[in-house]
């Protein structure tokens, strides 16, 4: 982004905004393999929540974890990209910032999945019972 743009509101730098994170959006879901995982998840998830009738409430904790989760591997994205520009070679700092990054997308994933039993497992008992 221009520094001009920056400093100064212009309705075509607004525009630029969002036409540079719509990019960023399609970014990641083009070419990221886990982005069709986690929106399978996602979908899958919002189809049981229509089909058990969920309140309110569990609604929000499940947007609230699948938005987490996608934002989660978004930035974890972000962050392999950066590594991988500044340290093109191995170097094993840079491999542990990956870790950790991929750590928090799985720490993120696994409370979802704690968030879905709590959500989903009243549900599923009641319909095996």
């Amino acid at each position: 982004m221009k520094n001009k743009e920056s400093k100064t509101f212009s309705p075509q730098a607004r525009a630029n905004s969002f036409r540079y994170a719509f990019k960023g959006l399609k970014l990641f879901f083009t070419t990221q393999h886990n982005s069709w995982i986690h929106l399978f998840a996602a979908f899958s998830v919002i189809a049981a929540g229509f089909f058990f009738s969920i309140t309110k409430t569990e609604w929000l904790f499940v947007i609230v974890a699948i938005a987490l989760v996608l934002i989660t591997e978004m930035l974890n994205t972000a962050i392999e990209f950066l590594v991988d520009l500044v340290s093109p070679d191995y170097n094993e700092l840079a491999g542990k910032i990956k870790d950790l990054a991929a750590g928090a997308v799985l720490f993120v994933a696994l409370m979802a999945a704690v968030i879905g039993v709590f959500v989903f497992g009243p549900y599923l008992l009641a319909l095996i019972s």
